[in-house]
């Protein structure tokens, strides 16, 4: 998700004091994707203690930064956003991982009588850290705009790119997280709440794709990069996966050639 409206843009852009609900910037990273924990409100104790004890978020960055050169830093910070959502701020080159969201992911769990494990958790979290920074390199290649619902697809596929580079790990990631995806579209839809921005306009509505949707795209792309070992997944529907996912990885490959890590 990209953070369009937010008091954090506001506080970078404005240079505002640590006041009224800005948090202090701190010294973002010269190149590179850095991470940063911020202290957690009551509530977020446990998802902070379970992010920063497992080092969740540590191998997507050494992952990113073992692919990438980038002409700035982008810092991932870890913290309580009150409600906001795990995000991207293109005006503060920053990624928000937002501790109430693994305690939401971990719900959708154990609602469905299906509790997740603490590996499959950190699973969903990666794949989340791979969306956000896909949102991060659109802006850092300056690609096209096309839409914000063409950018979201476009994370959704960087981080497909990421996991799927000929790693069995980065499958079994790929399927955790659609198998979130699956739960949180069987859910019972929550009553509408349309959050403001600091102007008093509407903000959009959730711009991905629905949760059903984003689900089948990663088994497709599993499927289409390891067939032998997914076999289960080789259904009539996925039969075009061979040729459409290898189209979608090599468009993004072709936009990341002069960032890449020589």
């Amino acid at each position: 998700m990209i953070r369009r409206w937010g008091t954090l843009a506001l506080c970078a852009a404005a240079l505002l004091p640590v006041t009224a609900g800005c948090v202090p910037q701190g010294p973002a990273p010269v190149d590179g994707f850095a991470l940063r924990y911020e202290k957690p409100a009551a509530a977020d104790r446990a998802e902070y203690r379970f992010l920063r004890d497992r080092a969740v978020a540590d191998p997507v960055l050494a992952d990113l930064n073992g692919h990438l050169v980038l002409p700035y830093g982008i810092t991932v910070v870890a913290r309580s956003c009150s409600g906001e959502g795990t995000g991207y701020d293109p005006a503060a080159h920053r990624i928000e991982l937002c501790y109430e969201d693994l305690a939401e992911e971990r719900a959708l769990f154990e609602r469905s009588g299906s509790p997740t494990s603490d590996e499959e958790l950190a699973e969903v979290v990666r794949e989340t850290l791979y969306h956000e920074a896909g949102h991060a390199l659109v802006d850092v290649l300056d690609l096209p705009d096309k839409g914000a619902r063409a950018e979201e697809d476009a994370a959704d596929d960087f981080a497909r790119l990421m996991l799927l580079r000929g790693r069995p790990e980065g499958e079994e990631t790929l399927l955790t997280a659609a198998r979130a995806y699956d739960l949180a579209a069987a859910a019972p839809a929550p009553a509408p709440e349309v959050p403001m921005d600091p102007e008093g306009l509407e903000e959009a509505e959730d711009e991905h794709a629905p949760p059903a949707a984003r689900a089948e795209a990663h088994r497709c792309a599993v499927h289409a990069e390891a067939p032998t070992r997914h076999p289960s997944l080789a259904t009539p529907s996925r039969a075009t996966c061979a040729v459409t996912w290898p189209r979608t990885r090599d468009a993004w490959n072709r936009d990341l050639a002069p960032i890449l890590r020589r």
